[in-house]
């Protein structure tokens, strides 16, 4: 079979599609990655019949198959795979609706991603012309070594996209008998089922824009919530015997104390109460739902309010209900943390509240990858002398940084006194290597203005110095999740900001409250969506 001129690859894609109808992607071949990278994904597609679109990158675009029951990690069974069109690498991070009609019409949700190489060549597109390919794949879900191979040798005769393969798992340590795709029906994007995809898509593909920045919320997507009877019924709630019961997102919480007071108020405002906290909780859980979804969560409790003492709670309390869903870690040592909470549906989060958990900090790596994070993060800490004006400019700095690495990264304010930048990345690199990788931008950017950084651990050796921590990117350390209320007097959250707001006089690092950013979200949308696409790898610093 001839290879194909990189102008054609596309080609029978494009002429199956009106762009028109279809939030799809048109797609350009793309250059190949400089580190040698190679990208693969796995779309649940639920179109005539429910099947899985493996994809992996070769050659600038996305060379794909249908495989109907899904890829396995049981290395006795065979899955037929039909070798399709060719797909846009753009489309690796689409998840939504295909208009009915158009081809492929219905749902589509990002099953699985992450790298591959080829096993036993270096050129893996001719391997697919010869119909045998050995790959190695790390993904969230599928590990290890797979073959894909033509089963029909007189392939050709049946023409582009209808030859039949075979896909297989080869017995390694990732093997695993008994595995089915069908146990795993949720996103690795957002979490989310295809039921809930195909009922409310949240992004829509802007053809105008550049295709990483293409994937824009839904507007009234982003704060959709709790309906205002559920709402009214909270405010309405009268408590017997110091308690009483609230449903919400389809669960019903015991609730206690609602009007304890856990903030107390600002620039003349009233103090917040559990009761608004709850509330709060119910609204955002909707937006910040694909943040924590799939991951362990650590609870920073103040159960007697902001103004007290606070203490970290990462155990599930035995008592919790049993419907809320957890992670049992299986790499806890003896007395450590075994069974952590994980917010896989908005009435957790609205429990986490109500256990009096006013900081939510979820893990950087997933619950299906504890081990290997899909962020790189920096926190820029200021110390006691440090002005707001200099925290910006270190942020500026950053800024440039990013921009000359050509990396995606996505700044918050912390709702306190800092700026903390997330950079998403695609799963492959462990915690010393991603920690090793922003060690070595944070230094660049300290070293151009050493007069506001100390490198010093401890805080009392800082001299008042701003730090540029680095040490977060480690199994089970985190940041504060965006939206997270912080314990400050206002209830202040951890907002995600657009770099070009580092300009804006009025930015502060507490602007925003549980009482202001659902309205921001509003006008804004979410500023923070685009560290959900995971596609980009850490480049070299040379």
């Amino acid at each position: 079979m001839a290879k194909a001129s990189a102008a054609d690859l596309l080609e029978p894609y494009r002429r199956k599609r009106d762009f028109t109808r279809t939030a799809e992607p048109a797609g350009v071949v793309a250059p190949v990655a400089p580190d040698g990278r190679r990208r693969f994904v796995v779309q649940r597609h639920r179109a005539r019949r429910l099947h899985y679109d493996f994809r992996l990158e070769i050659d600038g675009v996305l060379v794909s198959w249908a495989v109907p029951r899904g890829p396995t990690l049981d290395p006795g069974v065979r899955r037929l795979a039909v070798h399709v069109e060719d797909h846009p690498l753009e489309y690796e991070t689409f998840e939504g609706v295909i208009p009915a009609g158009e081809y492929g019409g219905g749902d589509v949700i990002v099953w699985d991603r992450g790298l591959w190489e080829p096993h036993g060549t270096d050129d893996p597109g001719q391997a697919v012309r010869d119909g045998e390919l050995h790959l190695d794949l790390a993904g969230e879900r599928l590990l290890g070594r797979f073959v894909l191979v033509r089963s029909d040798r007189d392939g050709d005769r049946a023409g582009p996209g209808k030859e039949q393969w075979l896909m297989l798992h080869k017995h390694d340590r990732w093997a695993e008998d008994g595995w089915d795709a069908e146990d795993h029906p949720t996103s690795v994007l957002s979490g989310r089922t295809n039921d809930e995809v195909k009922a409310q898509p949240q992004l829509l593909w802007r053809s105008d824009l550049p295709a990483d920045r293409a994937a824009v919320p839904v507007d009234g997507q982003a704060v959709a919530g709790p309906s205002d009877l559920e709402l009214a019924s909270l405010e309405e709630l009268t408590q017997l015997g110091g308690e009483g019961r609230w449903t919400v997102h389809g669960r019903t919480l015991r609730v206690t104390n609602l009007d304890k007071v856990l903030f107390p108020g600002r620039d003349g405002q009233p103090p917040i109460t559990k009761r608004e906290l709850l509330a709060y909780a119910a609204r955002i859980a909707p937006v910040l739902l694909p943040y924590l979804r799939g991951r362990a969560l650590n609870l920073h409790r103040y159960p007697d309010g902001a103004q007290e003492k606070g203490f970290w709670h990462k155990e599930v309390p035995p008592r919790a209900p049993a419907w809320l869903p957890r992670w049992d870690n299986p790499d806890a040592d003896p007395g450590e943390t075994r069974t952590y909470l994980v917010v896989d549906e908005p009435a957790a989060l609205v429990w986490a509240a109500g256990f009096g958990g006013l900081e939510w900090h979820p893990w950087t790596s997933s619950t299906a990858s504890p081990d290997r994070p899909d962020y790189a993060l920096f926190d820029i800490d200021p110390g006691e002398s440090t002005s707001w004006e200099q925290v910006v400019e270190l942020a500026r700095l950053h800024r440039t940084a990013f921009e000359h690495l050509q990396v995606r990264a996505y700044p918050k304010v912390t709702g306190r006194r800092g700026i903390q930048v997330w950079v998403p990345i695609a799963a492959g690199p462990g915690f010393d290597e991603t920690r090793e990788w922003v060690e070595r931008v944070s230094r660049t950017v300290g070293a151009v203005l050493p007069d506001l950084v100390s490198w010093k651990w401890q805080k009392r050796e800082r001299s008042g110095l701003a730090r540029l921590d680095y040490t977060q990117n480690a199994v089970n350390k985190t940041l504060v999740a965006p939206y997270s209320p912080r314990p400050a007097p206002g209830a202040p959250v951890s907002a995600p900001i657009a770099w070009d707001e580092l300009e804006d006089p009025e930015l502060r690092p507490d602007r925003w409250t549980i009482r202001t950013v659902l309205d921001r979200i509003s006008e804004r949308g979410d500023l923070f969506a685009g560290v959900l696409d995971h596609s980009q790898t850490l480049p070299t610093i040379t």
